[in-house]
C-alpha cells in the first residue's frame, strides 16, 4: 500500500515536518519541544516505509526516547518549552537523583538523516543498504554492544531497493526528491544545533 495520498508524497501525511519546527535564532536557536517531538514521531514512520521488521529495534529505540522527553515535558511544561530549557532545568532539578531524560535520541535522528542524505545527494545511485550501513558506522555503532550490533546489521541488510523505497514516497520522483531534500535540511539543521548544545558544559552533569 502506498505511503502517500493520491497525487501527493509521503510528507503530505506527516503530522509535522521538521521544516515547521520553530527554532528561535534570537534565543540561541532554541528549539520548540512539542513541535520537535511531533516531527520526530512523523520520522519514525519512515521505518515502516523501509518495510522490514528488522528496523523495529531502530524505531522502538527512537520512540522510547521521544516518550522519555515528552514525559518530562508534561511533568514541568513551563520549564520545558524548548529542548534546551528542558535539559537545563532537568539538570538543576534531578542532578542528584540521576534522572536526566535521554536526549541521545539525537543519535537516532543523526543516523537516519546521514543515511538518507548520502543516498539522496552524495551517492545518488547507491543502494539504501550501503547508505544506512555507512551512517550506522558513523553514528550509532560505537554506542552498541556486541549483542545489539548484529540486530542493526540485519536491519541494514534488509533495506529495500532504492527504486522501491522512493516509489513508496510518491509517484513524482522529482517532487519526492525535492521534498525529501528540504525535509532533510531542516532535520540536519536542528540536529546540528542540539549536538552543539549537548556538547556544552551547561548540558553536562
Amino acid at each position: 500500500m502506498a505511503a502517500y495520498p493520491p497525487g501527493g508524497t509521503y510528507f503530505d501525511n506527516a503530522k509535522r515536518s521538521f521544516i515547521k519546527v520553530p527554532m528561535n535564532s534570537s534565543e540561541d536557536n532554541a528549539i520548540s519541544t512539542s513541535e520537535f517531538l511531533e516531527a520526530s514521531e512523523s520520522l519514525t514512520g519512515l521505518f515502516d516505509v523501509l518495510g522490514s521488521t528488522a528496523f523495529s529495534p531502530v524505531k522502538k529505540d527512537m520512540t522510547q526516547n521521544i516518550k522519555k522527553i515528552r514525559d518530562r515535558q508534561l511533568e514541568s511544561p513551563v520549564d520545558s518549552e524548548t529542548l534546551q530549557d528542558l535539559v537545563r532545568n532537568d539538570l538543576y532539578t534531578f542532578i542528584y537523583l540521576q534522572q536526566l531524560p535521554n536526549l541521545d535520541g539525537t543519535r537516532g535522528l543523526d543516523f537516519t538523516s546521514r543515511a538518507l542524505r548520502r543516498n539522496l545527494t552524495q551517492q545518488p545511485n547507491e543502494e539504501l543498504s550501503v547508505s544506512f550501513r555507512d551512517a550506522y558506522g558513523l553514528t550509532l555503532k560505537q554506542y552498541h554492544s556486541f549483542i545489539i550490533k548484529p540486530i542493526f546489521s540485519a536491519a541494514m541488510s534488509a533495506c529495500p531497493y532504492r527504486k522501491d523505497f522512493y516509489g513508496k514516497l510518491g509517484e513524482d520522483e522529482g517532487r519526492v526528491k525535492k521534498e525529501l531534500d528540504e525535509w532533510l535540511q531542516a532535520l540536519e539543521d536542528r540536529v546540528k544545533v542540539l549536538n552543539e548544545f549537548l556538547a556544552r558544559p551547561e548540558a553536562k552533569w
